[in-house]
């Protein structure tokens, strides 16, 4: 069955301004309408990673909706476990300044509580063979409930993300039940309410080894952009991972296929270092292009040997 992933499908429509950004002005650019969404990126990724992962979502009965399911089978996602709603898909609409920056933005989120219904119906199916899970932690309570119930009956590890992390704030006691928790630093200042900003990697492992261990969350890894990502384990192991330097074009999806890296290399033995190497160079591969995903890897570029089938 290899990763489930659960999580949202959005349509994202992005504006690229082609000159200097001007906030309040009029801005010749590009406008594009890509599939989106942190849980629906990040399937994509591991499937572009030849890993053949299930994806338990939505979408609606749109032109737009088939398209999404159409484009994720063609990357080999199991599909199967996906249904067509009213109101099952979101939207992001995004403007970019000249240098691949996110200046402004606006969401509107799917309504995601018939997942409920595939869980109570599928769910032994789903996960009974399923190597781990990863999911948007800021999913209804109920819909984390259920998964976690699983996780718990199969033996997996889950490894979760975040797509609004005021929501996430809600959800901290189901942060002690992630393997493994992934967030940028703006998302760990809001979860500890801090102002992390001008921090260096250095202040940033010794300030997350403290917080994690006070919230008893097993592993943390925060991105910084650029900067690169630290991270942190209940023990106290700490360590830094620096950011691949390439020429930004797009920085949507990079941090969604970060955690999908990460993800692959803690489902498959790879130590933290390595799975957010893994994750630096599947961000990387992301932010040079206007896409949402990676590109095609496979899984020997990252030493990862799966049993034969």
């Amino acid at each position: 069955m290899g990763i489930v992933v659960l999580g949202a499908v959005f349509i994202d429509i992005k504006g690229h301004s082609t000159a200097s950004y001007i906030p309040a002005g009029r801005n010749v650019g590009t406008v594009e309408e890509v599939h989106g969404g942190v849980s629906r990126n990040v399937v994509e990724d591991i499937a572009n990673v030849e890993l053949r992962p299930t994806f338990v979502s939505l979408v609606d009965e749109s032109g737009i909706g088939l398209g999404v399911l159409e484009k994720l089978k063609n990357h080999k996602v199991e599909t199967k476990y996906m249904r067509k709603t009213p109101n099952g898909m979101g939207k992001w609409l995004a403007v970019f300044d000249n240098h691949g920056d996110v200046v402004a933005s606006i969401s509107k989120r799917p309504d995601l509580s018939e997942i409920n219904n595939i869980l109570d119906e599928q769910g032994d199916e789903i996960f009974k063979n399923a190597d781990s899970i990863a999911l948007e932690i800021d999913m209804e309570k109920d819909t984390i409930k259920r998964v976690f119930k699983y996780a718990e009956k199969y033996n997996l590890k889950v490894y979760a993300a975040v797509s609004n992390m005021s929501i996430a704030v809600e959800r901290r006691d189901f942060l002690t039940k992630v393997e493994c928790f992934v967030c940028n630093i703006q998302e760990a200042g809001i979860l500890f309410m801090d102002d992390y900003s001008n921090k260096t990697n250095e202040e940033m492992q010794e300030i997350l080894a403290k917080k994690i261990q006070g919230a008893q969350i097993k592993k943390m890894i925060v991105t910084m952009g650029g900067d690169g990502a630290v991270y942190a384990d209940i023990d106290g192991n700490t360590g830094f991972v620096p950011a691949r330097k390439v020429d930004v074009k797009d920085t949507t999806g990079a941090g969604d296929s970060f955690f999908a890296g990460v993800t692959i290399g803690l489902t498959y033995g790879k130590t933290m270092v390595e799975a957010c190497e893994i994750g630096a160079t599947l961000a990387a591969s992301v932010i040079v292009t206007s896409d949402n995903v990676c590109p095609r890897f496979l899984p020997s570029e990252f030493g990862i040997e799966l049993p034969e089938e």
